[in-house]
């Protein structure tokens, strides 16, 4: 089949990539042209484990190609529109560049094209787009709604084995072509589940929240634990066995962040105001989640003092969760911030995300945040360590080595990376969330 994909954000470049590898001719379509020679290079503009090969192998094999016009539209059967959705102050979903690309796209178009939101967009957004298509076109096409469910940092793998696709539909032809080209992903009987498009939209949102709840509460849980004494790995261990429950998004820490989980939970509790409902549970998840995000920030204050000048931290870790370098909503900006407006100077190390943390930030912090490109070259000179982000290579450090090069033995441990007796055993004061110290 042939393949358009609009815009190449994380979700777009990972899927058009993915669908060249499994033998589609694809086309990538982005306004950006210094992105487009970048990726015509078969270089990612963004940091995913394998992606990188993929690109190399689909352009060297001529399935995938990049673009910065609309040409390949016309010959395409599947146009799959990945452009950002960002929130707008109050919330909603900023739906500008997914209309603009609708209209631009339908004056493209041959008959029978399927166009395919792949972005997250709020419940009821394929009626729209469906009218907007309708405006600049006099061909017969398709709208299906069909949203991602891939985690940064594993999206190769999630994409070529995905737990199940969802396809949202309002006509069998369009359904049965979706069918078919996601066929190959799913030989080992995971579902395609095929529902209305209103269904489909609700479910990106709806998987996403819950998620974000997850964490929420066992941070919650995590910060009473700090209170009453318990320790939160005995609780997940506790709680986790029960297959209601499960393991997964169950691990404590600063607080979730990056594209789309501080979006989406923003988005359904717009949307649900917008139709006179208010989705509690919701709305404390992200209550919670702000709260979080300072923490680990509140304890250095409680240990230091509120007047922090004078003091440098070193932050292993900055971009929001491990094997990428998506920093948005990250954790560490928000800790970075609130430190150094307490008085204190920051020094970081991260294996990716360093360029994009520093953009993130803010201009006005510059001067008081140093990048190292060593962890422990990081440490030099440092009041204390506070670990960020779990990349592999933080959990086994050399604590002697740490020792040596931090001007007090301390470790505040947003990530709970560390054994507690282990850190302890080493001479260190040692700061976690909601372990038994």
């Amino acid at each position: 089949m042939k393949i358009t994909v609009i815009g190449t954000g994380y979700v777009g470049l990972v899927s058009g990539t993915c669908f060249a590898e499994i033998g589609h001719t694809v086309t990538c379509v982005d306004i950006d042209e210094s992105k487009v020679a970048m990726m015509r290079r078969g270089e990612s503009p963004i940091f995913e484990p394998g992606l990188n090969d993929l690109l190399e192998r689909n352009i060297k094999a001529e399935r995938l190609t990049f673009s910065t016009g609309l040409e390949s539209v016309k010959d395409s059967k599947s146009i799959f529109l990945a452009v950002g959705t960002p929130s707008g102050d109050d919330g909603s979903a900023n739906l500008s560049y997914l209309f603009q690309a609708a209209e631009d796209v339908a004056k493209n178009i041959s008959d029978d094209a399927i166009i395919v939101i792949k972005s997250t967009v709020p419940i009821g957004t394929c009626e729209k787009v469906k009218e907007i298509v309708a405006k600049n076109t006099n061909k017969k096409f398709h709208i299906v709604n069909n949203p991602e469910f891939l985690k940064e940092g594993s999206a190769i793998e999630d994409f070529m084995r995905p737990d199940r696709v969802v396809i949202g539909h309002n006509d069998p032809e369009a359904a049965n072509a979706m069918e078919e080209l996601y066929e190959p992903l799913v030989k080992q009987g995971n579902p395609i589940y095929m529902m209305s498009n209103l269904s489909a939209e609700m479910t990106k949102y709806a998987a996403n929240c819950f998620l974000a709840t997850k964490i929420s509460f066992i941070n919650d849980i995590a910060r009473l634990c700090d209170t009453l004494g318990a320790d939160i790995n005995e609780v997940r261990q506790g709680i986790s066995s029960d297959r209601r429950i499960g393991s997964h998004f169950l691990y404590p820490g600063p607080g979730y962040g990056g594209s789309c989980f501080p979006k989406d939970v923003k988005a359904l509790i717009y949307t649900a105001k917008e139709h006179g409902h208010t989705l509690r549970v919701v709305e404390s998840t992200e209550d919670v989640n702000d709260e979080q995000k300072l923490y680990m920030a509140t304890k250095i204050k409680k240990h230091y003092g509120s007047d922090l000048s004078g003091k440098t931290f070193a932050f292993w870790g900055v971009a929001f969760k491990a094997n990428t370098d998506d920093v948005r909503e990250s954790p560490a900006i928000y800790m970075a911030q609130d430190l150094i407006d307490a008085g204190a100077k920051v020094r970081f190390f991260d294996p990716e995300g360093g360029p994009n943390f520093m953009k993130a930030v803010g201009e006005k912090y510059h001067k008081s945040i140093d990048e190292v490109s060593n962890k422990y070259d990081c440490l030099s000179g440092c009041d204390a360590m506070v670990t960020v982000t779990e990349w592999r290579e933080f959990s086994t450090p050399d604590f002697s080595e740490i020792s040596a090069r931090l001007n007090e033995k301390v470790i505040f441990d947003a990530r709970n990376l560390f054994k507690t007796q282990k850190v302890l055993d080493e001479g260190f004061t040692y700061y976690a969330i909601g372990k038994k110290i």
